[in-house]
């Protein structure tokens, strides 16, 4: 066996899973949750065996890590003799900004460096940083590699990425798009390749990552060439919290009017904006499903400005692209929720758009083409795999 180790920090979470390279295949899932409080809890998936649920204090993310290798090497539960065996870890890291537009393998230069980038995702980078301290503690002589999630978009031209802000704000403070979810829409639009039986330099992609956060990304000849979210993860489309795009000029309005500072409003448009302050009923799109069947009308107004961002930028990308070969699905709602793809295909129509109801229905959760075939632009699902694609990129830099 080839075993790679998976690891994605959040701030009190640390979820994991480990690959078999020589066969393609996960072997082990697992998440900690609620690390640093006295009630936190493991889930510890082996293959087909039953899970295994923990709970007990878990003080730091090194004690969190340290757990997680223990499992792994238990004679029951686990899947290795020794930590030698692991021959790589890979780690989802948030920002690369500008400097790194591929994964890297961690050595002392990068992780200075993705230090001075801390305050570029501060609700991430600090975990992420953490996930590879404690792996450094724990298995020094076991090689890091760090996944961007900003690095598949730095293909995008300046004209897609720069704000028309004084010119020094981006040489002085770095301030530009940079985009986010970048292992998806990477992992997603090779995977629609495949499915189409083409090479992706030939092709024209539009990738919807609808989740909690939710992203579009439009890709030519394998190249990401621009993006909806920017800066941070707030800009673009209407998400489970996050407001999307916003007049600026709102800001000062609100910090007046609710006598907030700009720190409060920052936390209000990620937490508590989006598909929650519009409804009033929840997050998550089932929730506003629950709310559209009682004939609640802000549930409904959630549902129809989700979907009309959405429809938007496919509009404003397809003019960027030229045209497109496929529109592509996935993550939590685009993988799941019929009636979100069937509506904004809806309104695609004028453009030749046509998707067959019965396959959209069918295949939710599944892979596949779910346009009828006279569709001038296929409708595709493809379930995302960051972690399988971080694995890649870390058994690749590892075996190179």
């Amino acid at each position: 066996m080839e075993i790679v180790l998976v690891l994605n920090s959040g701030s009190s979470s640390l979820k994991y899973k480990v690959f078999d390279m020589s066969m393609g295949s996960m072997l082990v899932s697992g998440s900690v949750e609620r690390i640093g409080q006295d009630n936190a809890w493991i889930n510890h998936k082996v293959d087909d065996r039953e899970p295994l649920h923990l709970e007990g204090k878990i003080p730091d993310h090194k004690t969190a890590l340290e757990k997680i290798l223990k499992l792994l090497m238990d004679e029951k539960k686990g899947i290795i003799k020794s930590l030698n065996q692991i021959m790589a870890v890979g780690h989802r890291v948030l920002h690369g900004k500008d400097v790194y537009d591929r994964a890297v393998l961690i050595n002392k230069e990068v992780r200075d460096k993705l230090e001075e980038l801390r305050g570029l995702g501060p609700l991430h980078m600090p975990a992420n940083l953490m996930g590879i301290d404690a792996c450094h503690e724990l298995m020094a002589d076991t090689p890091q590699v760090a996944v961007f999630d900003t690095a598949f978009h730095q293909t995008m031209p300046p004209y897609a990425y720069m704000y028309s802000l004084p010119y020094e704000f981006y040489q002085n403070y770095g301030i530009r798009k940079y985009g986010f979810h970048g292992i998806s829409h990477k992992y997603v639009s090779a995977r629609a390749a495949e499915i189409l039986g083409q090479p992706i330099q030939h092709l024209k992609f539009l990738t919807l990552h609808l989740g909690n956060g939710c992203s579009i990304a439009a890709i030519q000849n394998g190249r990401c060439i621009d993006t909806t979210m920017g800066f941070t993860p707030l800009e673009g489309l209407t998400m489970g919290t996050r407001c999307g795009d916003l007049d600026p000029a709102v800001i000062p309005v609100l910090c007046e009017k609710l006598g907030k500072t700009p720190q409060e409003i920052d936390q209000l448009l990620n937490k508590e904006s989006g598909l929650l302050g519009i409804s009033g009923a929840g997050s998550d799109m089932r929730d506003i499903e629950a709310g559209r069947q009682k004939g609640n009308p802000r549930a409904q107004l959630a549902f129809e400005i989700f979907c009309y961002r959405i429809v938007k930028y496919i509009g404003a990308y397809i003019a960027v692209l030229g045209g497109a070969d496929a529109i592509v699905f996935t993550a939590g709602i685009g993988e799941n929720v019929a009636k979100v793809r069937s509506h904004v295909a809806q309104w695609l129509k004028p453009l030749g758009v046509s998707i067959d109801p019965e396959k959209n229905e069918k295949l939710s959760g599944k892979e596949g083409i779910i346009s009828k075939p006279e569709s001038k632009v296929a409708i595709m699902i493809v379930p995302t795999n960051e972690e399988l694609m971080i694995a890649q990129e870390t058994y690749r830099l590892t075996n190179a």
